[in-house]
């Protein structure tokens, strides 16, 4: 494979522009790799060939012109095969959608294209990005390019997996509970769940009570940034994105740690890695006391009865076709009460409000993204879930797994995930940055840091094929 797919968003734009790499040769690299990984690493569910390389030529020919260049132009990008892609399907991961083919784009995408980006695929979901495994009746299997017998994580695994790879160097995920932090932190990628609003979200099923983000997923936090300033930005289609007010930067930064939000296991090579990386942040922290397992069942509710009320008429009809955990969730939701539902709102009011208060005495929390390395394919998501090399068993995976990560879909609030290490197994870990509403900026500054001190962007997954032709340049 070509040393082209190890460059990233920000050196792949600027060697365009000063036409010393050409989009056609890029574009070809990222479609030669994704052919030649597909096999094995399966990130893909839709790959637009046909499409991409006629953007490419397309792109090559503006820059040959002179043309006025967006910040992206000719560089690949993939999208999560939830999101919304202008004559590109889009099977939410399901075979009752397998041909679905959108009459538009969703707005970060039509963004991503707008800034001269190149669309080269839809990548791999559980069915309606319900678990945080990626498997689906579409798409099969996704598995992790550090270890093919581990999992991406989910839901957005195949974007994670793709960025890892080296196949386009940005991707679009969505985090409904985690689901792009989940991932990038199992993948080694930097993965952003923005604050409610600042990304539009126009095909959420209902706008007002969303808590399913879409943001960027990238090798660097550059890149991140980089794709996040095209795709963010207000859209009255979307009732929270509103203008907003950037906060000042501040000189002092107070971090809040901690290791542990109600869940009785962590991973000790997990909490030794976070641990060193808050310490190499090189600002004051304070231990920080939260219990969000406490939260679990109010984020259950609102998944269950979401699912249930948008697919629950179908289920017997279609429940040969559904992955059983989709269908076991959509049972689960149709059992809900009234009483749940509102109470299950409530309670997210009372997180935000607590969550609220807490930004009062510091400025970014910082925590595990997950108590423990990527598990085997093949999990249960209803099973108890083992931490620490199967010595002990702590409850439900959100509970377990991933108690850091989903209580923020519900609280709006942006997080961050950068990788902080890897364990002695090879396997990445993530730390979590949780900032207030709009303060992305801080988040990622941190980061910015923490890659600085740590670097780790250089470090590819020994699995990606390292050899192979090399596209032309000009």
């Amino acid at each position: 494979m070509s040393e082209f797919l190890r460059l990233t968003a920000v050196e792949s734009a600027a060697l365009i522009r000063a036409r010393r790499l050409s989009p056609v040769a890029l574009v070809d690299a990222v479609l030669d790799g994704i052919a030649r990984t597909q096999a094995t690493i399966n990130a893909f569910v839709t790959v637009d060939e046909e499409g991409a390389r006629a953007a490419a030529r397309t792109a090559e020919a503006a820059l040959m012109r002179g043309d006025a260049l967006g910040p992206l132009h000719g560089v690949p990008f993939s999208v999560k095969d939830l999101t919304w892609t202008k004559g590109l399907r889009t099977t939410m991961g399901s075979r009752m959608f397998e041909q679905f083919v959108p009459g538009e784009d969703a707005v970060p995408v039509a963004r991503l294209r707008q800034a001269g980006a190149i669309l080269v695929g839809k990548t791999t979901t559980p069915e309606f990005g319900h678990k945080p495994f990626t498997e689906s009746p579409v798409s099969g299997v996704t598995r992790n390019p550090w270890d093919l017998s581990r999992t991406p994580g989910g839901s957005s695994g195949g974007a994670a997996a793709a960025v890892a790879a080296g196949l386009a160097p940005l991707a679009l995920g969505t985090d409904g509970g985690g689901s792009i932090r989940i991932p990038a932190a199992c993948c080694g990628v930097v993965g952003l769940k923005p604050t409610l609003g600042r990304v539009p979200n126009i095909h959420a099923p209902d706008g007002f009570a969303n808590n399913s983000f879409i943001g960027p997923m990238a090798r660097t936090i550059a890149d991140a940034q980089l794709m996040l300033s095209v795709i963010e930005g207000p859209d009255a289609r979307d009732p929270y994105s509103v203008p907003f007010v950037m906060p000042e930067k501040s000189a002092r930064v107070r971090l809040g740690w901690a290791a542990r939000v109600g869940n009785a296991l962590l991973d000790a090579e997990v909490e030794a890695l976070t641990e060193a990386a808050v310490r190499a942040l090189g600002v004051p922290v304070e231990l920080v006391e939260l219990d969000f397992v406490a939260e679990e069942d109010a984020f259950l509710v609102m998944l269950q009865t979401s699912l249930a009320a948008r697919l629950g008429s179908r289920l017997a009809a279609e429940s040969d076709n559904l992955d059983p955990s989709l269908a076991e969730t959509i049972r689960l939701g149709q059992r809900r009460t009234a009483d749940e539902v509102v109470h299950a709102a409530q309670r997210r009011t009372a997180l935000f409000r607590r969550i609220v208060a807490l930004f009062d005495r510091i400025d970014v929390l910082a925590t595990p993204t997950l108590s423990a390395p990527a598990p085997p394919l093949g999990l249960d998501p209803f099973a108890p879930f083992a931490v620490g090399g199967g010595t002990g068993q702590a409850g439900h995976i959100r509970a377990t797994w991933y108690p850091y990560t989903y209580p923020f879909n519900l609280t709006g609030h942006p997080a961050l995930t950068v990788p902080c290490g890897r364990a002695a197994g090879g396997l990445p870990v993530g730390l979590q940055l949780v900032g207030r509403w709009h303060e992305e900026a801080l988040l990622l500054d941190l980061a910015a840091r923490l890659e600085a001190a740590m670097p780790w962007a250089g470090a590819w997954p020994p699995l990606v094929p390292t050899r192979g032709i090399e596209p032309r340049t000009y």
